[in-house]
């Protein structure tokens, strides 16, 4: 027998294919991040000039004082005391803080790509008292309480533009003061001056009220004593992130509503500080307006199972050949499997115009087709292409129910490869090996 048509070389053949094959199967991974960086740029152009991811900090109550301090030295040999004047602001957060926030979300489309941005509708009410000097070891006659403010931060000031954000202190409108003078958002956002100097001991109440333009998340920095946190939408699929889950949430295909009560007992931080306090990113709470269509990461979680396709249906193009004596040549192995590596760039082309699941629909027929009829061709057989276009569509709506069950692709996916194995076995096991790689009467008078 020709050594060529064994068994053993055969199956070394399609190893060697299938590890050749390994080559264009891992430029589509390259591919598939080629494009979604393109997505990213476009994406980053579309929400230009319309306002960043959002974060808000405060509000804040800012007292300016002077901090006297005794500094002696000793000048020609003279002990000489004088003052030094040191300028620091007292950061008082509210008592407690209730903010409402209603997102406006909109889709723009710039080509075939598109991003989420959103219009957050944002009201605060809550109340401020002034602290204990003397316990903070404040002098009050050094305390510049006519240099007083209340500060919100904003990480991105553009977000404010057609708004026109009001603050009213005990019920009048106070007028606004660019920057809010937080390094947490990098002194951006806004301030207001107050007229008078509170009473001691009584509640200061506030009301602010503004619109803010951001994209894809907005973030909320909780530091008042008591914190609450209403935000509701109708964009049906949001993601809720930071260091605190909201203590009630409703989402249903019409919007979503989640509420948050923070205290500063779980913020881990006190209220009145001298200096702004670090922020801390773990008692942050945040939204996002999820974007379901991110076939990128679909199509690059699909080309994984690339080896599964090829190894399959390898495998049964194999089992033709010893089983029915059907001679598939090399070369046809190898077109099988550039055909099956040509799936997942189709499908990557098409989700790209028609979305995911249209463009695996349509992708998935079309190398079907392909590739049964290829089958037809190199098998001898229309009735044996059938097998392979039926195992065909079998993975592929396999890989499909994978993708969309993403618990439990790594449970369905080893059954799968035990459920072929077993057929394999199942099907060659009265194959007799060793029958099939002796040479027959027939061979030893041709090589005669």
């Amino acid at each position: 027998m020709n050594p060529a048509r064994t068994p053993a070389f055969k199956f070394g053949l399609i190893v060697l294919l299938g590890a050749l094959l390994a080559v264009p199967l891992f430029s589509v991974y390259l591919l598939v991040y080629d494009r979604q960086s393109q997505s990213d740029t476009a994406r980053a152009g579309i929400v230009a000039g319309w306002g960043d991811r959002q974060t808000v900090s405060g509000p804040f109550l800012i007292i300016p004082f002077t901090r006297v301090e005794q500094v002696t030295s000793t000048e020609a040999g003279k002990t000489v005391t004088r003052q030094k004047l040191n300028d620091e602001s007292l950061v008082v957060s509210p008592t407690q803080v209730a903010i409402d926030t209603r997102l406006d979300p909109e889709l723009r489309k710039v080509s075939i790509y598109e991003a989420v941005i959103y219009t957050a509708n944002m009201h605060m009410q809550g109340g401020f008292t002034l602290p204990d000097l003397a316990a903070l070891n404040i002098d009050p006659g050094w305390v510049h309480f006519d240099q007083m403010r209340i500060a919100l931060g904003i990480d991105n000031s553009r977000g404010l533009a057609g708004s026109q954000p009001n603050v009213a202190v005990n019920g009048k409108t106070l007028p606004l003061i660019p920057g809010s003078g937080l390094n947490q958002n990098s002194g951006n956002g806004f301030s207001a001056m107050l007229p008078v100097a509170p009473a001691r001991g009584l509640p200061l109440p506030f009301d602010i009220s503004f619109q803010l333009r951001g994209h894809d998340t907005i973030t909320v920095v909780p530091s008042a004593q008591d914190t609450r946190w209403h935000v509701s939408s109708v964009w049906p699929n949001p993601s809720f992130l930071g260091g605190f889950l909201p203590a009630s949430r409703k989402v249903t295909p019409q919007g979503f509503e989640a509420d948050w009560q923070i205290g500063n007992l779980a913020l881990n931080r006190p209220t009145v500080s001298i200096g702004e306090q670090q922020p801390n990113s773990d008692a942050q709470v945040s939204v996002a307006l999820i974007d379901t269509v991110d076939f990128y990461s679909q199509v690059s979680r699909a080309a994984k199972y690339g080896f599964l396709f090829i190894g399959f249906t390898f495998v049964a193009l194999l089992m033709f050949d010893i089983l029915f004596g059907v001679n598939v040549p090399g070369p046809a192995y190898l077109l099988v499997g550039v055909g099956l590596i040509l799936f997942f760039v189709l499908l990557l082309a098409f989700a790209e115009v028609i979305g995911f699941s249209l463009a695996y629909l349509v992708a998935s027929g079309a190398i079907v087709a392909l590739l049964s009829c290829y089958s037809a061709a190199i098998l001898k057989s229309w009735r044996r292409s059938i097998v392979i276009a039926a195992m065909l569509s079998a993975l592929y709506v396999v890989l499909y129910v994978l993708l969309s069950l993403e618990a439990w692709s790594l449970m369905i996916g080893s059954l799968l490869i035990f459920a072929a194995l077993a057929a394999v076995m199942y099907i060659t096991r009265n194959v007799n090996w060793r029958q099939i790689e002796q040479p027959t009467a027939t061979d030893a008078n041709l090589a005669e």
